[in-house]
């Protein structure tokens, strides 16, 4: 029987209260140089690669009744191989670091606030 929902994730959404200085912030953060022409919103969805979700960004400058709330857990992931150099560069970008770097076995990761409040972690998984 074919599936009528698929077993994929398409794109993350991130709620963000300034759109164009959110994707600003997030370009930067993934070594990705931001165009103004690029920028259009109302949403603006970031390419993470071939068969992976795209992050989209989204300030509902439509929804009047939509009320802003950053999470307070992460809401995902992103890969490094140096956890050390990711941790350098979230500190550069005055990021406000929830949990310092944390190694386990088989993982480094840490979380940090996006420029809304929002928490990401930043993983280094160990082969």
């Amino acid at each position: 029987m074919k599936p009528i929902i698929y077993k994929r994730v398409d794109t993350i959404f991130i709620h963000v209260s300034n759109l164009k200085e959110s994707v600003r912030w997030y370009s930067k953060l993934f070594g990705i140089e931001f165009q103004e022409s690029d920028y259009r919103g109302p949403i603006y969805t970031i390419d993470m690669g071939p068969g992976r979700p795209g992050l989209t960004l989204d300030n509902h400058c439509f929804d009047e009744e939509y009320k802003f709330m950053p999470s307070n857990q992460p809401l995902f992931n992103v890969s490094t191989d140096d956890i050390n150099a990711a941790y350098e560069l979230v500190q550069e970008m005055g990021a406000e670091i929830v949990s310092e770097i944390e190694t386990f076995p088989d993982l480094a990761d840490f979380t940090f606030k996006d420029p809304d409040g929002n928490i990401i972690m930043i993983c280094s998984c160990f082969t």
